[in-house]
């Protein structure tokens, strides 16, 4: 037997044994001695420790995952989409890759707006338009050629048997793949492989024959498996068959980008996330910053001041995202400015805990000169101590809800997270500026906060989610959930969450957050509350002071941490 199909029947086994056992194992603290992965899919997880297993280092498994992901969970994992890698190696050098999707060259300011000046907001999340020029298969290439230590073709082949000879799909992808079959039809006349009259049951074998076509011509031909050629030829024929712009020009131009990370420190802690295009690094910093002064772990986990401090601190950081982030190609993003420090602590000084302040009360700061539920994010620890933190997205749950005819694989809807007209609440109620405003070629900002964490020089978390907006607040609690609260990785993930982001007024709060009393004291004195579903899908590494490696996956999803 051919040892990736002994591979296969591991991925299939592994997936069958974790899904019988999750809800008796998913609140364990697991612990491993010589590699981590931790993502969104059992089988995407096994597949990341099979490559540590042959001997590939993080970054191999990371690829790996990454195309396994476009397979198994196509509502986020991706070839038509985008996303940022932070990397960390054994020696502690950092660096930050950049593979969000581009405007493509006939996009402008007002593509979306009718003749009265108004949104048509259906134009930027659904259908062929809504879709920026993808950057997923360049930046696993770049990431490659960089870091990478197996054979590429290996590093695809566990993606490849997954889409042609099908996986079981869990309980929750049967619901989700049944509640969009309507909307699938619709955007996919010609039909696609999700697309069935029967329904779909938790089982049931998924098979995609086009997209393993498409991830063979990228395992033989890199990235010109897909930005050229035939993959590319069908890109540009879906784009003919709506009202998309994306040209074999835009595909074959797109290049994914290598940017100096964002480096902070918090009470003797380095932290490193990523740069502009996404917000995340410089909104994390902020945030972290302007609640250091503040005796969190005396006040407690999500005790009535620590609830006040986080969110004010998410208010002012938020009114400044809107504002002053976007892509640093086309705009002066003041990131020194937006993460000192000084600034931050002094304006939350300022602050009253004893009252909320109203958002229309809180501007942007003035210096001289937004994303869906359904992203995904894993994180990789190998045997040496190299990291990977890594968010990927397609935006809204499927994306543009676009399949590839031909290709097998969905379209994103990214250019919604542009600002379409500036003021103009994107699909998560994020506002924005000039900053992000529709440009040709232009990378569209991003809450994405993929992010590692270090202390003396040693190797402490690896941490990131989906969920939009929320993506920055949710890292921001479970860090604090770990370095202040002494959460282990798992407690730390699978705490319930609260979100502010400045408008709307109000703050999101998951069922089991906050208690009771904190809730009506934060009411009495002027911040209003919204229940809400699940928030964000956090992946935590958290490494432990004798090396071993704690592996938190979230338990809102299918999530499942693995390693050896």
């Amino acid at each position: 037997m051919k040892l990736s199909n002994i591979f296969y029947l591991l991925f299939i086994s592994f997936f069958l044994s974790s899904c019988a056992s999750k809800q008796n194992t998913v609140e364990e603290q697991q612990e491993f001695s010589n590699g981590a992965v931790v993502t969104a899919h059992p089988i995407a997880s096994e597949v990341g420790v099979a490559i540590l297993k042959k001997g590939g280092n993080a970054v191999d498994a990371a690829i790996a995952v990454k195309f396994a992901l476009a397979v198994v969970y196509p509502n986020a994992g991706n070839l038509g989409g985008g996303g940022f890698m932070v990397y960390r190696d054994k020696s502690g050098f950092v660096n930050s890759l950049d593979f969000r999707e581009k405007a493509p060259q006939k996009a402008h300011r007002d593509m979306y707006l009718d003749q009265a000046g108004n949104p048509i907001t259906d134009l930027s999340l659904y259908g062929q338009l809504a879709s920026g020029v993808p950057g997923s298969v360049a930046g696993m290439d770049e990431a490659y050629k960089k870091y990478g230590k197996l054979p590429w073709k290996e590093l695809l082949q566990p993606a490849i048997e997954l889409a042609s000879k099908g996986f079981p799909i869990t309980e929750q992808q049967a619901g989700e793949f049944n509640r969009y079959q309507e909307r699938f039809k619709k955007h996919n006349p010609n039909g696609a492989a999700i697309i069935r009259e029967a329904s779909w049951k938790p089982g049931d074998l998924f098979i995609q024959s086009a997209l393993a076509e498409t991830l063979k011509r990228i395992a033989e031909q890199g990235r010109d498996g897909f930005y050229k050629g035939k993959t590319a030829d069908y890109i540009v024929a879906e784009m003919k068959r709506g009202n998309g712009i994306i040209s074999l020009e835009d595909l074959a131009n797109y290049q994914a980008v290598w940017r100096i990370p964002i480096v902070g420190t918090y009470k003797g802690y380095k932290v490193t996330s990523m740069p502009p295009p996404s917000s995340g690094g410089v909104a994390l910093m902020a945030l972290l910053q302007s609640v250091e002064k503040y005796p969190l772990a005396k006040w407690g986990f999500q005790h009535d001041s620590t609830v006040r401090a986080m969110v004010e601190a998410e208010r002012r950081v938020y009114a400044d995202r809107a504002t002053h982030l976007g892509d640093p190609d086309f705009y002066r993003v003041p990131v020194n400015e937006l993460t000192n420090a000084k600034f931050n602590q002094e304006r939350m000084a300022k602050v009253s805990l004893k009252k909320a302040t109203p958002s229309d009360q809180v501007k942007a700061s003035k210096f001289p000169g937004y994303e869906s539920e359904e992203t995904t994010h894993y994180s990789i620890v190998d045997k040496e101590g190299n990291a990977v933190s890594l968010t990927t997205t397609i935006n809204g749950s499927y994306g543009s809800l676009v399949w590839v005819e031909g290709a097998g694989f969905l379209l994103n809807n990214e250019m919604d997270d542009f600002s379409v007209k500036p003021g103009t609440p994107n699909m998560y109620g994020l506002l924005g500026g000039k900053a992000n405003a529709v440009e040709p070629g232009k990378r569209m900002l991003s809450a994405m906060t993929p992010t590692i964490i270090e202390k003396d020089g040693k190797l402490k978390m690896v941490v990131g989610t989906p969920g939009g907006s929320t993506i920055i607040t949710s890292v921001f609690q479970t860090i604090l959930n770990v370095l202040e609260f002494d959460m282990t990785a798992q407690e730390s993930v699978s705490a319930a969450r609260f979100h502010h982001q400045w408008k709307p007024e109000y703050i999101d709060v998951e069922e089991q957050a906050i208690d009771s009393k904190t809730r009506a004291s934060l009411e009495k004195d002027g911040y209003s509350l919204n229940k809400r579903g699940p928030i964000g899908r956090v992946e935590n590494i958290v490494v432990l002071p004798n090396g071993k490696l704690q592996a938190g996956a979230d338990p809102r999803g299918d999530d499942k941490a693995a390693g050896y």
